[in-house]
């Protein structure tokens, strides 16, 4: 009995599960108002330790999630070969109608046992003093002819926040993610120097305006190519985007507000906007001033996807360094609202992306540090992740040559059933009296 009521549940979750899959709509994010940050529905649960000794394996290809304090400093553990590249990323995001100040952020660094520093990244709220989530990463790579942070073993991942006095002080969420690189193609012989020079003029801007409506986080950005993409943000509220970037290729991004009757008051750094790598490594970001009439920002020039980026100082190029999926947010300043109201502005974003593509110097498949035909797809259609998934899922039902207006009647259809065959052992028991039950 207990058998039968088990496979009844399962067979039933299996019907729930197809059925939501055939109700969900394409863009299905929400238009107007701010929204809590999409984590990734994956993420395990764990928590830092403030001694490295007692700290949690963080393992390759998984996401996490986990929370930070004021002044805290927390420990998570990895286990690393000799031969791999290996990164780990962190969002911090702080409250919606929290407080932060300048210079408010976390450092995330990849450390050896003996606390050498194998590289660290800051993520800090600078002239934009408004809460939103924010990214960094650290990594550790294996350099030819150098032992520092080199050997196989266990690594430290250390996350530090810093918050002034005046800010808020509630724990600040955390979404971590450790990806590895793939090795290099057998006999590849590729550039130890970063390039020095790079086309850096801006390209005509993309013609045709469509709609397309971000995501609320980097699990649910929304997919764009090359284009004049409309959308509308409200104060507090950040989008987020992603757009796929291969090998040798470049991304120019511009964000610009519309116009506003209802005021001229003047606001510095009312909007931010920033790109974020494939392993969710901080890449560039800029702000942009408002007083009611038509105003843009764009992200500074820069250079096309190359391996070899990863030997420039400069953090901006550095980060230029894999192929994949990079992704684009606008938050718009919650202090609008004090002079324009808490209703949506339009937002436009002018995206990209030039040159021919060059081949990958990974050996097999590149994973997120590549970029595919379903890739290019998706950011033509302009699916997230999550849509993409459930329509892959639709095109299996569809194979099977069930639509979705049958698949929510077998649902019912087998819903009934199975409440029959239960009440059919429960009307045959016997009562107290010897009868059975009605």
């Amino acid at each position: 009995m207990n058998r039968q009521r088990s496979r009844g549940r399962a067979t039933l979750a299996t019907i729930a599960a197809v059925c939501a899959v055939a109700a969900t709509p394409g863009q299905g994010h929400a238009a107007d108002g701010p929204t809590e940050y999409t984590f990734d529905p994956a993420a395990v649960a764990v928590q830092g330790a403030e001694t490295n000794a007692d700290a949690t394996e963080l393992k390759a290809g998984s996401v996490y999630r986990s929370s930070i304090g004021p002044g805290q400093k927390l420990y998570y553990r990895l286990e690393l070969d000799d031969a791999t590249d290996a990164y780990v990323s962190a969002v911090a995001v702080p409250k919606a109608g929290g407080k932060v100040a300048y210079g408010d952020g976390i450092t995330i660094s990849i450390r050896d046992l003996d606390d050498t520093r194998c590289s660290s990244e800051d993520a800090a709220f600078e002239s934009a003093e408004f809460p939103r989530p924010i990214a960094a990463y650290a990594h550790r790579t294996v350099e030819k002819d150098s032992t520092t942070c080199a050997a196989s073993g266990t690594y430290n991942v250390l996350i530090e926040r810093k918050s002034k006095a005046t800010s808020s002080s509630e724990p600040w969420e955390l979404e971590l993610r450790h990806e590895q690189e793939p090795a290099l193609k057998d006999g590849g012989s590729l550039p130890t120097e970063a390039p020095e020079d790079w086309p850096s003029a801006s390209p005509v801007p993309p013609v045709g305006r469509q709609e397309r409506t971000g995501g609320s986080g980097f699990y649910d950005a929304t997919s764009l190519e090359s284009g004049e993409w409309a959308d509308s943000v409200a104060p507090g509220q950040t989008r987020f985007y992603r757009v796929p970037v291969d090998w040798g290729q470049q991304i120019f991004a511009t964000a610009a507000l519309s116009n506003s009757g209802t005021s001229t008051e003047y606001l510095g750094n009312a909007l931010a906007l920033a790109l974020d790598n494939p392993a969710h490594g901080h890449v560039d970001d800029a702000t942009l001033s408002y007083s009611g009439a038509p105003n843009s920002v764009a992200l500074d020039p820069l250079p096309p996807v190359a391996y070899e980026n990863r030997y420039d100082a400069g953090a901006d190029v550095s980060a230029m360094r894999f192929a994949g999926w990079y992704y684009l947010s606008v938050t718009l300043s919650p202090d609008v609202a004090e002079h324009y109201g808490d209703d949506p502005i339009g937002l436009t974003l002018r995206v990209k992306v030039v040159n021919d593509r060059k081949p990958s110097p990974y050996r097999g498949d590149a994973g997120i540090f590549g970029v595919t035909d379903d890739d290019r797809d998706m950011a033509k259609s302009g699916l997230s992740a999550p849509e993409a998934g459930a329509s892959g899922t639709m095109k299996l039902v569809a194979a099977a040559g069930i639509g979705a207006g049958s698949v929510l009647v077998l649902g019912l259809g087998a819903w009934t059933l199975l409440a029959r065959r239960r009440a059919v052992p429960v009307a045959a028991q016997p009562g107290a009296d010897g009868r059975p039950t009605p």
